[in-house]
């Protein structure tokens, strides 16, 4: 079987979804449009769709979609694929059911139909559309799939796939492990508080931030990571020097997957300020796998993920509420030892990358068949 993805060579979620089925043998291509493609793709050859005009505004992207589609028809010709699949609905779904190429299959990512839609007439005309010509659609959240059949989709054409997290890298570590990594970004005896969600507005990083100096002034050894990039970056940055505790905090970028387990396993708690989620957060679901007590905003599904004894639901920008639950658990070791077993248990039952893959293999396999008849 040949698979095509169509996504963004840039997220890790598109490398690891289109590694399984090359490390099984499949033969897997993926096209993208952003040049800045990440290693990782482990066997699977990777297609760059080049824009006449690199810009992301709506009359560029419409200049753009004629050569685009002409480029993007050339490459499947020469893939002679089985099966498309695209990650995300804006622009790649658009593109896959432009394309007219079937089995089409769409995964949707969260904003493009929980924000996007609703921000835009032409976004939602063109996603009911690329829905519309799916022969199935994957998503990861209840909230996703509520949206999806408010735009129209067949209940019965929605399949709940989640992205899963890799349970052997992702994993708890020992106390003696968890010091000697700390050192790595702090003193081991530090208690490290780590946000890994990109540097974006709505993940509300500034929220997380604002937190700090409440938390400081009661925990004195208290430490933050934080973990990825965006356009938001300069303006948190200069938002901690202004808030005095720029030094208590490591911005560590953008990281690759070896670096953010690290990262992940020197830290004690895991924060998510988000505003807007599609299901379980992948960031949120890989911190739970390595053991971490997780404080998180009510969005998305955190309420079908998160147990009782596996941290704390709380309002989005609400620094003050963020800083006290940060303190409880830092004052309690025995609370934050029984989230490790139970966000643990959670992800290897619920979230496991080799059974939710498992089941996308199987999808495929079925879409292939039906058409072969």
């Amino acid at each position: 079987m040949k698979i095509c993805f169509l996504g963004d060579a840039t997220a890790y979620h598109l490398s690891r979804w289109s590694n399984y089925f090359s490390k099984k043998g499949y033969k897997v291509s993926v096209i993208t449009l952003n040049p800045e493609i990440i290693d990782g793709f482990d066997g699977v050859k990777v297609y760059l769709l080049k824009k006449k005009i690199d810009k992301s505004d709506l009359i560029s992207r419409i200049l753009n979609l004629a050569p685009t589609l002409i480029k993007l028809k050339k490459i499947i010709k020469e893939i002679k694929p089985d099966i498309i699949h695209t990650h995300s609905v804006s622009p790649y779904g658009y593109l896959g059911a432009l394309a007219k190429f079937y089995p089409f299959i769409i995964t949707p990512w969260g904003n493009d139909v929980l924000i996007d839609v609703k921000e835009s007439k032409i976004e939602k005309i063109f996603t009911k559309l690329s829905l519309k010509k799916a022969d199935l659609i994957t998503c990861d959240g209840e909230n996703t799939e509520e949206s999806l059949i408010n735009l129209g989709v067949f209940p019965e054409k929605i399949k709940f796939i989640t992205f899963g997290v890799d349970i052997k890298k992702f994993k708890s570590a020992s106390d003696e492990e968890k010091k000697n990594l700390k050192k790595k970004y702090f003193s081991p005896d530090s208690n490290i508080i780590i946000s890994t969600r990109t540097l974006n507005s709505i993940h509300n990083v500034d929220t997380f931030i604002k937190a700090i100096p409440f938390v400081i002034e009661k925990i004195s050894n208290a430490k933050f990571l934080i973990a990825g990039n965006g356009t938001e970056e300069k303006k948190l940055i200069n938002l901690a020097r202004s808030l005095e505790i720029y030094n208590s905090i490591k911005f560590l970028g953008k990281l690759e997957e070896k670096e953010m387990i690290s990262a992940l396993l020197a830290s004690d708690i895991y924060v998510s300020t988000s505003l807007s989620e599609s299901g379980l957060a992948a960031s949120t679901a890989e911190a739970m796998a390595c053991g971490l007590p997780v404080i998180n905003t009510d969005t998305g599904d955190i309420k079908l993920w998160l147990e009782k004894e596996g941290g704390f639901i709380i309002p989005v920008e609400n620094p003050v509420v963020l800083a006290k639950k940060i303190i409880y658990l830092l004052q309690n070791s025995e609370i934050r030892e029984k989230a490790r077993k139970v966000n643990r248990k959670v992800i290897e039952e619920r979230n496991n990358y080799y059974k939710e893959m498992g089941k996308m293999e199987e999808i495929y396999k079925k879409l292939v068949d039906s058409y072969a008849k």
